[in-house]
């Protein structure tokens, strides 16, 4: 009888590396360098990842630059972390860099250990067979970040934390001005095309690896380069020697894994990164806002094997990678946006649009990554899966494949390879193209009966044809309307629907046709940007630009406006107490409304909405001082619940109540959830939680309750002429149980009147408080906030509810 497995260490085996040591960069005008240190049972090799440029595009004396080259740099390492013991990261990243390639580490671990580890693969060893373990995280690897100097905000550590955000300058951007990541597939092609078409400035970017994939590039980007040639820019870089060296240092990889034919890589997952960062330098220079990725409808997936949720192994072509790009693009304050034009279509849309509308571009397309050169033009191998796979979609389409480099003698093999061992496609878009092909008498309705879908599909595809997938697709989390900027929705779908059976959308298990013309979310505003300038906004001026966020200044036409472009909203709840014999009455109301004003006045645009504050709150224990004003809990709860029910009506589906009294916080936790049920918007209350970690880190006091060392510190940094500093009196609590000190990490919540606790109603050391540290106090609960509104603000209610996997 064996033992059974212990596994809580069943993954162990993977990790085969003891250390991944990465940079510190080297930055040039024209490109980078990373060095690559691999320790294994003592042993040391070193490598080095390098992209270079056309143009200038760095100055290695701004740390700005080398903190975004620092970050190109990274990006490949990140396929490691189920493999190596620890990664150290060397350089300039900030703290949203960190919480970035972290967050990117999980996820890609995630992502290997069931689409290369338990699935099938043929590129790998025995050793790397481990069982099915379900856990929260499987980056196995220790992230550690060391120093290198500063990078915007500079470089946080244990003993410096850097709560404030990135201090970069922002780019100067222009929307008119769009990239496409190029690689002379239908995609980056018809991409494009389409923009080019519809008036904007386009910026083909082609990221070069230095090995033989740059053939699928080769055809497009000399016709580009040739007709197009100051749109179209080539980087260079050798990632992909960088990863084949890695290769040989993991155990788990068959050592003649070169030799086997396979239509993908034995471990890596996270690549588009490595292309996409490497053309963010080109975006900085050039004053691009917005870079388009060439995925359509099926690349989005959340899927489950054996139990554990996963992306497919498609997360970087994936709408959540566009968003969490675009999510960090904004919080960097870059001007950068990230989106496909093409998530409403299919696979075989993409290849029918390309071929009817944009010809000379369709000529130049090659997909295999098996081409080779001849004549000074790549050509496609004709064997592969992705060669099988475009023939038919050309046949089907009424495209001639020979325009693009297969022969004659190639298509026929190609089809009947199509039938007999199935397509690395969407089940429909597969079913459609076979069922099309029939049709069209180039397949025996026989063979089409008996193919087989892939391994990891369920059963065979059907004869039956499936209409949607010729149509535009609209689903709420694959492709939503609004995933494109409003800008280029109407004229974009247009031209789409020239070559589209109509537009469809999700009814329950059915796809149902419906007027996207005249849709009403044609004019929902896109997320990641703010609202493009019009001749409106111009006459408005400055002055409404102020203004444009605090909603009781507003006119109600301003607000229809603003409304229609943003809905979160900050509420402001405070008190009217005694604060001591130091502090005004008002400490906590005008805390609340100014943290909101600020976050407000600091977030990107469009700015969330701040209502007017509610100064009065719970305060019936401090009513033994003279000057205290308190309304019941009854009372601010139903007062709070009609104020977030009529945000509701006017549009607000997120409402943050910002508190500023602690009394208050039953009472507005009990409102949220009223609000929450009946009006199912999103409601939360922050009473300090967001940032309580890093306030205490600033406070000397431990027992700072009330009107102490860190409400003194704040007044001291916002108003410090209301602040009689010949008055400050220490009166810090000691209580007779750890279960009943109020800053205790054991401590209930319990409830009595301070006059019996405080003769002079502090509980707390004013005396340690310093404007200094008002301003450090401050500026982290705004900056926390601002961080929680700016991630909040592109979700729909949909995705703030989805599990994240």
């Amino acid at each position: 009888m064996t033992s059974p497995i212990d596994l809580s260490d069943a993954l162990a085996p993977l990790i085969v590396l003891d250390r991944l040591e990465v940079g510190p960069v080297e930055v040039t005008t024209r490109g980078l360098k990373m060095p690559y240190r691999v320790t294994r049972d003592g042993v040391t090799d070193e490598t080095e990842l390098s992209y270079r440029f056309e143009e200038d595009v760095f100055d290695p004396a701004d740390p700005d630059a080398v903190n975004l080259a620092s970050m190109i740099g990274a990006q490949v390492a990140l396929n490691y972390g189920l493999f190596c013991r620890e990664i150290e990261f060397r350089g300039p990243f900030d703290e949203l860099d960190r919480a970035f390639l972290t967050e990117m580490a999980e996820n890609t671990a995630c992502e290997i250990y069931v689409n290369k580890i338990l699935m099938p693969n043929p590129l790998l060893t025995e050793a790397a067979r481990v069982p099915v373990v379900r856990r929260r995280s499987y980056l196995q690897s220790t992230l550690v970040f060391a120093g290198g100097g500063e990078a915007g905000t500079g470089t946080p550590t244990e003993s410096s934390p850097n709560v404030g955000p990135t201090s970069g300058r922002r780019w100067d951007t222009a929307r008119n001005r769009i990239a496409v990541l190029s690689s002379g597939g239908k995609e980056s092609l018809l991409s494009y095309g389409l923009l080019r078409e519809l008036g904007y400035e386009t910026h083909s970017l082609f990221v070069n690896e230095s090995g033989r994939h740059w053939y699928t590039a080769l055809n497009g980007y000399r016709h580009l380069k040739d007709t197009d040639p100051n749109g179209t820019v080539r980087i260079w870089t050798n990632a992909d020697r960088v990863f084949n060296w890695m290769l040989r240092r993991l155990p788990l990889v068959r050592p003649d894994y070169h030799r086997v034919r396979a239509d993908e890589y034995p471990v890596r997952l996270w690549t588009v990164a490595v292309f996409l960062f490497g053309a963010l330098p080109v975006l900085r220079k050039r004053g691009i806002a917005r870079i388009v990725i060439g995925d359509e409808f099926d690349t989005t997936r959340q899927v489950k094997y054996k139990g554990i949720s996963h992306y497919d192994g498609l997360y970087d072509q994936s709408r959540f990678f566009d968003n969490a790009m675009s999510m960090y693009y904004r919080r960097k304050q870059w001007g950068v946006s990230q989106f496909s034009l093409l998530r409403p279509l299919s696979e075989l849309l993409v290849e029918k649009i390309l071929v009817e509308r944009y010809p000379d571009l369709q000529r130049h397309q090659v997909s295999c990554h098996a081409a080779s050169v001849r004549d000074e033009r790549a050509v496609p191998c004709g064997r592969c899966e992705k060669c099988r796979r475009v023939v038919s979609m050309l046949v089907a389409t009424g495209g001639d494949p020979t325009r693009c480099g297969y022969s004659a003698e190639q298509i026929e093999p190609c089809l009947a390879a199509a039938a007999e061992h199935g397509l690395h496609q969407e089940e429909e878009a597969e079913e459609q193209l076979l069922w099309i092909l029939a049709e069209q008498g180039r397949l025996s309705p026989k063979a089409v009966e008996g193919a087989r879908a892939p391994a990891t599909r369920s059963g065979s595809p059907s004869a039956g044809p499936h209409p949607e997938v010729l149509a535009l697709r609209f689903d709420d989390k694959r492709s939503p309307i609004q995933a494109v900027p409003n800008a280029l929705r109407r004229s974009l779908y247009g031209l789409m629907l020239q070559h589209a059976d109509g537009a469809v959308r999700k009814s329950g298990r059915e796809w149902v046709g419906f007027d996207l013309v005249n849709d009403p979310a044609l004019a929902r505003p896109y997320r990641f940007e703010g609202r493009e300038k019009g001749p409106e906004t111009e006459r408005a001026g400055a002055a409404t630009a102020a203004k444009d966020y605090l909603l009781a200044e507003l006119t109600w036409p301003e607000a229809e406006r603003r409304l229609a472009e943003v809905d979160i909203a900050l509420l402001p709840v405070g008190a009217i107490e005694q604060h001591g014999y130091h502090l005004p009455l008002d400490t906590d109301a005008f805390d609340a409304d100014y943290i909101c004003r600020e976050v407000a006045r600091r977030c990107s645009a469009p700015r969330p909405l701040v209502l007017p504050l509610i100064p009065y709150g719970v305060s019936y224990h401090h009513q033994d001082f003279p000057g205290t004003l308190s309304v019941g809990p009854d009372t601010l709860a139903r007062f709070v619940y009609e104020v977030g029910m009529s945000a509701a009506h006017n549009g607000i589906s997120k409402l943050l109540i910002v508190n500023g009294h602690g009394g208050n916080m039953a009472t507005l936790q009990y409102a949220a959830q009223m609000i929450n049920r009946d009006a199912h918007i999103f409601t939360c209350v922050d009473t300090g939680e967001t940032s309580d970690a890093d306030i205490n880190r600033l406070a000397e006091t431990k027992s700072d309750v009330h009107a102490g060392e860190i409400e003194t510190s704040t007044s001291l940094a916002t108003r410090p002429e209301l602040v009689d500093v010949t008055r400050l009196e220490k009166f810090v609590p000691r209580f007779s149980s750890q279960y009943l000190d109020f800053s205790s990490e054991y401590g209930v919540e319990w409830y009595a009147h301070t006059s019996r606790l405080s003769p002079s109603g502090v509980l707390g050391d004013p005396t340690k408080a310093s404007a200094e540290k008002g301003r450090e106090m401050m500026e982290a609960m705004i900056v926390h906030l601002i961080r929680f509104v700016e991630g909040l603000k592109p979700l729909s209610l949909a995705e703030i509810h989805e599990r994240r996997i």
